[in-house]
This record gives C-alpha cells, sequence and structure tokens, in this order.
C-alpha cells in the first residue's frame, strides 16, 4: 500500500484493485478529511527554484486561519509529498474546502506557482515508514490523490462524495459543477466535481477528462460541468445506512486509538475561509471646510475601531493595515475585503461645524457589496465618544457578535472628555505608527512624545495616552539615539501611571511586557506580562509581535515566524511585520524567503524605496553579486536625488563592496547623523569616513576620523558602563587605532555581556565584531577562530561582505578565510 512520505521520489498512491483484506486487531483507522496538493510543472523546475517554491507554498498554507484552527484544536495533520503535502483534517468536512479556497486566493498574488488540489473524505490508518516514523496510508489517500491528478492548474476538483454532502448547504451549491463520472486508473471509475467561485478555482473542465471516456453526460455536455443538486433521499438513505455501518465497525477502533486532544469541542465551530465575523473600519472621509479636521475624522474612525476590536467574537483588522485606503480612488471593497479577510466593510463621513457633528456609517457585505446597515447621526461635539459606542455596538448586534459584559463595559468607556486631547493622541498616534521603519524616525517619535505630553497636560487620566507614550519612548531608547536611564525612566512613569488608572488592563501588561522586552531583555517577565494579554485584547497584533522578537532573540526561529505570521493575519497589510519576517529570513540565509516577503511587502507599497534597496542588498549578501544594488540605486537617485539620504547607508555599503570610492564618498555626504550606526551598535558618522579613508590607504585622514569617533563612543560607554553595543563598538574603533590590548579586552567583554547562546541577535553581531577586532589586529588565528564560528551562527556574517568588503582584507589569501568565504557560498 502506497504512502505519503516527504522523502520518497515516487509519490504514485495509488494501489492495484484487490479483494480487501480483513482488518488486523491493532488498526488504527479513522476517517479523514483530506486535502492533497501538488506543484503543476514542478518537475521542470531548476532545483533552486523547486526548493523556493515549495517554501513559498509551505509559507501560504501555513498562513490560512483553515490551517491555524485545525492546528490549534489538534485536528490536522500534515505530510510533504515532495511537489506539495496532504492535510489531513479531522473536524470538519468543510475544512479542506475552505482551506482550498484559502490557498487560491493567495496564490492569485504569485502567478509564478501553479498548483491543483484534490479534496476526498475516507477512511487512513497509521503506519510505520521505513524509518520507524509515523505516517498515514490508505483508500481516502489513493481516492483523494486520483482525485486532484484529474485537473490542471488551479483546478480544485472534489470527489462526489464530498461535493454531495457540501450540496446539502445552500452557500455550496453554486460553487459546485459536476463533471460527470471518469476513468482514472486501472479501470478504476470516479466521479468528480470542480469547486470554483468568485474568481477561485478553474472553471474549465481539466484536459485529462476532456480526453478520457466519461459517464453520466449526454455526448452534448461531456467538455461542459453542471451544477451539483442535493443528493434524492433514497440515495440518500443507502449512504446513510452504509455510513452508520462503517461508524459502528470503526467507532470502537478509532475510539481506543484517539487521542484525547483529537476530541472534538463543543464550542468548536467549522474554519472558514473568511469568517463570518469579520469586519474592517476603513478611514472615515473628512467632509468638514476646515481640512485640518481630518485628525477628527481619523478619531472618530479609530475609536469605533478600537471599541469593535473589544469583541472576542469578531475579527477586527487593525489600525495599520486599514489606514492604508485613506487615500485614493473610489474604493473596491470586495478588493479590500479579500486583502484584508473580511466579510465586512464600515465606511463613514465626519462634518464638524462649531459644536456640531454629523457622522454617517455604513456597514457592506465585502463579499457581495451588498449594503447591510446604515446610520446617520447628528450630535453635539461634547457627545461624539458616546456616539462612537453606539455605533461599535450596533455593528455588533448587526454581525451577531457576542459581546461579553466586560466588553460592553469597556466599549462604553471613553478614553478621554477632551475633544483636544484627543486630536493630540490621534496625530501621535498616526506619527509612531509611520516611525516604525521609516525614516525620519527619530524625528516623528520625539514629536509624538511632545503631542502626547500635552495631551496628558489636558488630561491626566487618559490612559491610552500613556500606553502610547510609554511605546514611544521605548522604541526611542531601543533604536539608540537615546539609551540613557533618563529614557527608560520616563517609559515606566508612563506605565506607572497607567498601570494606576486601568489596572490589570491589557494596555497594561502588554505596556510592561513590550518595556521589558525593549530595555532589559527580560524574555521571562515579558513572557508572563503577555501571558493573558491575548485575552483582553483580543484583536491586537503586538502580543505576537513581542513573542516573535522575543523567540527570535532566544533563537526559537520557526516560532518566531510562526508569531509574526499570527500577527500578520490581524495585521494582513503591516509593511513593518513583513520586513520583521524577512529580516528572520535574511538572518537564517534563507534569501530567497526574505526575497519573496519584501515581494510581496511590495505589493503593499511599491513605491516604498528602502524596501526596493533592501531587497536588492540581499541579492547582494546572498550571490555576492552587486550589480542589481548598483542598478536599483543608479535608477532612484537619477531620478530623485533627494531620496540618496533614505538609502545612503546601504549605497555606502555597496561603494564599498565595489571599491568605488568616489561613489563612496558621495553616499558618505548623503548620509544622516546616524547614518552609519548599525541596529542598536552606534558607530557615529564620522566612522564611515575613517573607514573609506582606511580604505583608499589615507591613513592620517582615517586616524583623525577614528580619533573622532573614539571620543564620541567613549563618552556614550561612561556615561552607559553597560551598554554592551557602545561596548563592542569602542572595541573596533580602538583596533582601527591599532590599540590591540584595549581592542581585545572590549570586543571579548561585549560578548560576554550579549553571548548568542541568551541573545541570538546582539550576540551574533558581537562574535562577527570580534572577529573582525582580531582580524585588524593581526591575530589572524584568532580571527578565523571566530569567525568559523560566526560562519555556522545566524544572524553574524554573510558571502557578500565576506567576498567583497575590505573590512576582511587582512585575511584574503589564507586558504582557510577561502574556505569559511565558499562555505557561505549559494549551493
Amino acid at each position: 500500500m502506497a504512502t505519503l512520505n516527504g522523502d520518497n521520489p515516487h509519490r504514485d498512491m495509488s494501489v492495484d484493485s484487490k479483494p480487501d483484506l480483513p482488518l488486523e486487531p491493532d488498526l488504527k483507522l479513522e476517517i479523514a478529511h483530506l486535502l492533497l496538493v501538488d506543484v503543476v510543472g514542478f518537475s521542470r523546475f531548476l532545483v533552486n527554484d523547486q526548493i523556493r517554491v515549495i517554501k513559498e507554498l509551505n509559507r501560504i498554507v501555513r498562513t490560512t486561519e483553515c490551517f491555524h484552527r485545525a492546528e490549534a484544536a489538534g485536528k490536522l495533520i500534515r505530510l510533504p509529498t515532495g511537489d506539495g503535502m496532504a492535510l489531513l483534517f479531522f473536524d470538519s468536512l468543510e475544512a479542506p474546502v475552505r482551506c482550498a479556497l484559502e490557498v487560491s486566493a493567495a496564490l492569485r498574488q504569485r502567478p509564478d506557482i501553479q498548483v491543483r488540489m484534490g479534496i476526498h473524505s475516507g477512511p487512513v490508518n497509521q503506519v510505520s515508514d521505513v524509518n520507524d516514523r509515523p505516517n498515514f496510508a490508505g483508500a481516502g489517500i489513493n481516492i483523494a490523490q486520483r482525485v486532484m491528478d484529474s485537473g490542471d492548474a488551479g483546478h480544485i476538483l472534489l470527489s462526489k462524495h464530498v461535493a454531495d454532502d457540501l450540496a446539502q448547504y445552500a452557500h455550496w451549491q453554486p460553487a459546485l459543477h459536476d463533471l460527470g463520472e471518469c476513468e482514472v486508473k486501472h479501470g478504476f471509475r470516479l466521479h468528480i466535481v470542480n469547486l470554483y467561485k468568485d474568481d477561485l478555482g478553474n472553471p474549465a473542465v481539466p484536459e485529462k477528462l476532456r480526453r478520457r471516456k466519461r459517464w453520466g453526460q449526454d455526448a452534448k455536455r461531456r467538455s461542459e460541468a453542471r451544477a451539483v443538486e442535493p443528493s434524492r433521499w433514497p440515495t440518500l438513505l443507502i449512504i446513510l445506512a452504509a455510513v452508520f455501518s462503517l461508524v459502528a465497525v470503526g467507532s470502537s477502533l478509532w475510539m481506543f486509538w484517539r487521542p484525547a486532544n483529537h476530541q472534538r469541542k463543543p464550542e468548536e465551530t467549522p474554519p472558514s475561509a473568511i469568517p463570518e465575523k469579520s469586519i474592517a473600519v476603513l478611514p472615515f472621509e473628512n467632509l468638514s471646510d476646515q481640512k485640518q479636521n481630518i485628525y477628527f475624522a481619523d478619531g472618530v474612525q479609530d475609536e469605533i475601531l478600537t471599541n469593535l476590536a473589544k469583541a472576542a467574537d469578531l475579527k477586527v483588522i487593525s489600525r495599520t493595515s486599514v489606514m492604508q485606503y485613506r487615500e485614493g480612488a473610489k474604493r473596491n471593497l470586495r478588493d479590500i475585503g479579500q486583502a484584508l479577510g473580511v466579510a465586512y466593510a464600515l465606511e463613514g463621513t465626519v462634518q464638524r461645524s462649531g459644536t456640531k457633528v454629523r457622522v454617517t456609517a455604513q456597514l457592506i457585505d465585502a463579499r457581495t457589496d451588498a449594503h447591510v446597515w446604515a446610520g446617520q447621526y447628528d450630535r453635539e461635539l461634547a457627545d461624539v465618544f458616546a456616539l462612537q459606542a453606539e455605533i461599535a455596538e450596533k455593528i455588533s448586534a448587526q454581525l451577531q457578535v457576542k459581546l461579553a459584559p466586560h466588553e460592553k463595559a469597556a466599549i462604553q468607556q471613553r478614553p478621554t472628555n477632551d475633544l483636544i486631547a484627543f486630536d493630540l493622541y490621534i496625530r501621535a498616534k498616526n506619527l509612531i505608527e509611520s516611525a516604525v521603519f521609516n525614516a525620519p524616525r527619530d524625528e516623528n517619535l520625539n514629536e509624538a512624545v511632545g503631542l502626547l505630553e500635552q495631551a496628558i497636560g489636558r488630561d491626566r487620566s487618559f490612559a491610552l495616552a500613556y500606553f502610547q507614550l510609554a511605546h514611544a519612548h521605548d522604541q526611542i531608547y531601543f533604536g539608540g539615539s537615546d539609551h540613557t536611564l533618563a529614557r527608560v525612566k520616563k517609559a515606566e512613569a508612563a506605565i506607572r501611571a497607567l498601570e494606576q488608572l486601568r489596572p490589570d488592563s491589557g494596555e497594561a501588561h502588554l505596556a510592561l511586557a513590550k518595556h521589558l522586552y525593549w530595555t532589559y531583555f527580560d524574555y521571562d517577565g515579558a513572557r508572563r506580562e503577555l501571558a493573558g494579554v491575548s485575552a483582553k485584547l483580543p484583536n491586537n497584533p503586538w502580543p505576537f509581535v513581542i513573542l516573535g522578537y522575543i523567540d527570535r532573540r532566544q533563537a526559537r526561529w520557526e516560532q518566531s515566524t510562526k508569531n509574526l505570521e499570527r500577527a500578520l493575519q490581524i495585521d494582513p497589510r503591516n509593511f513593518a511585520i513583513l520586513q520583521q519576517i524577512a529580516i528572520t529570513y535574511e538572518y537564517l540565509h534563507r534569501y530567497a524567503d526574505a526575497i519573496a516577503t519584501l515581494d510581496h511587502a511590495l505589493e503593499i507599497a511599491p513605491d516604498d524605496i528602502v524596501t526596493q534597496v533592501t531587497r536588492e542588498t540581499l541579492e547582494l549578501e546572498w550571490h555576492a553579486n552587486p550589480k542589481p544594488l548598483h542598478d536599483v540605486l543608479a535608477s532612484l537617485i537619477s531620478k530623485d536625488p533627494s531620496r540618496s539620504t533614505l538609502v545612503a547607508d546601504q549605497w555606502f555599503f555597496l561603494a564599498m563592496c565595489e571599491r568605488d570610492y568616489v561613489a563612496a564618498e558621495r553616499a558618505f555626504a548623503a548620509l544622516s547623523a546616524d547614518g552609519c550606526r548599525s541596529e542598536g551598535f552606534p558607530f557615529p558618522r564620522i566612522w564611515c569616513h575613517g573607514v573609506l579613508a582606511k580604505a583608499r590607504g589615507d591613513q592620517p585622514v582615517a586616524q583623525a576620523d577614528f580619533q573622532e569617533a573614539r571620543f564620541a563612543v567613549d563618552k556614550i560607554v561612561h556615561d552607559q558602563p553597560n551598554y554592551a553595543e557602545a561596548i563592542c563598538v569602542l572595541g573596533v574603533i580602538e583596533a582601527a587605532l591599532g590599540h590591540k590590548e584595549s581592542a581585545m579586552a572590549k570586543g571579548r567583554q561585549a560578548l560576554a555581556l550579549f553571548p548568542p547562546s541568551s541573545n541570538a541577535l546582539e550576540g551574533a553581531a558581537a562574535l562577527h565584531y570580534l572577529a573582525l577586532i582580531y582580524a585588524w589586529t593581526g591575530e589572524k588565528e584568532l580571527a578565523l577562530k571566530e569567525l568559523a564560528v560566526a560562519v555556522e551562527t545566524p544572524a553574524s556574517v554573510n558571502f557578500g561582505e565576506l567576498r567583497l568588503h575590505p573590512y576582511w582584507d587582512p585575511l584574503r589569501g589564507d586558504p582557510r578565510f577561502d574556505k569559511l568565504v565558499a562555505s557561505l557560498a549559494p549551493k
């Protein structure tokens, strides 16, 4: 009997038609709802492309909601098949069907990946493969394989057995199209149904079915599909009788074997491609004469969104994703609903005049463009917060959302009674969200701090303003522009005020978790604070983001990516989360995955030049090929020279790798004040000029630059003695100055403060810089020893830098160094 095994190149899962043998006493039989997926034309791909495509397909499948729900409930088994996968669902017949639609929807953005899918429900049993690992086999798998093999690219094919069950539900009937019965293999006849709806699936009759003999349709309709209708009673009774017989025979065996965590919980509902109770609150249009009232309109939308997000029974897309739909032409709500994964969208307008405000809102089914509910409200300005709560409750009622008493109370709680303070808060919130990875980052954060302090000055009980203030202070500290104890104390003062106003709130625990992580790297403390946050803030992506960050620093790479992807489900168009996932892949040297993730980010923001340049920087790191980065930088800067400041650090890195010192000088001139900073490692701007002068052979200028850099960093270390990143930078500068003993001591001290075993990111960087210190101080043996460790350490060194950058010139020509470089070359 054939089995599913990713190591087996022979993937034919068919079996010859033979009489069934009696069940062995220990046969572990159960019914699985199977989804089989494979990549069309897989064997024609080059090996590198095969790996890339399978990785991307795995990522897409893992991010579907059906996959997550079934996996979380212990109702899913996944098996690789070489050019695809088999998913065995054990909770609902609809699960594989909805999962297939989710995958099909996601693949519309990836025309380079063509798949076909087959779905069947049938018996499977657990077996052991040749390596004594658990596997599955059975007639259910064989039939699902034959169903899938009948399709072409884009097809989602079902066995008639599955289609008949789905046809009992009205919402599935229009999507089911009977292809009739055909001969598939060894004379085996199989009745196949094609599933397609809303541009998902492939409506064409599969080519194999056109060629083969088909039954159950007249000659005129053999090239067409017909609708599937619910089974008539006589047939249904026969089927039910057969099912009951099978259940009676198999249930005792199944119950004996099935683990406790596979038992279905009464409260579980079948997974869905897009949850019925899901909504995106889109930016409200400002109709006021004074355009500065745009912040007021944003505030109305933000508060409605915030109120709805408090309901655990409703999926609400986070603000970062929906704010991208403020500008532009008339919205296509169907496209927005698909992009955000929601069933409903809320639109509205705000018109403020004197002490009056008019708010209109309309709830629309994003799947059909049908209007579900609309309302217009004319109120006093002072009543706007009560109005926002009222609209949120009406939306909840329309969507039949169950509001717990504490959720209803939270919705009715006003954020502040001061409209000016709320306006300042919204402006600060916009700045903070735009400052995550974009320049001018520090300027935006500092401006946000000023606005929030004004808001709090007007209303000392404004809890959410303290929450955002703590976040801004922590980001300024963590970014390194103000890595002082005074900044930490400011964040902690904001957190204490928040805890006093809203003790044990989700916001208080989340603020403290972020603070413990960003300022102390207190992983355990942060995890404790996050333990119950998702229950209190069910639609907030930040708990998963912080967990993803913690996991990454603890070298739990797969779990980190999983948590970041969970955050992305709540905030699907969050550019920063996609960037972070790409960074993780870069650290692991999974460059194809990193580039694919950045391509996804560029679909959201195609004009973001930092991401365009970062994508080609990865090509340089991966293949040591500077041309793609050179071309994109030349194109961007020639079109708009003012853009050079945004990408000057990558331009400088490229110019040094190309040994083009004229270009490096131009790039240096474009660097911002902190443009030489590397993550949290505070290299002063003058350091880069010293590196350039050193590479040119201009030692007097280089030494003067390094002396100036040393003075700046020495002051930082004096003021912050345990700032490991600054100590590390000082060690590198000492090495450049020729201060051998001091340089090595500081490099070792930094690595001791940040060993990779406790901090996989800064620790890896400290290891990288220690190897560089040894190389620059003439300790070649020690340099090669540390570099050998760095090569095996994620987030440390990369192929492009080692092969091209002048940093490593002291080691060039040594065959041991050449061997280490070759070990990083793309395979």
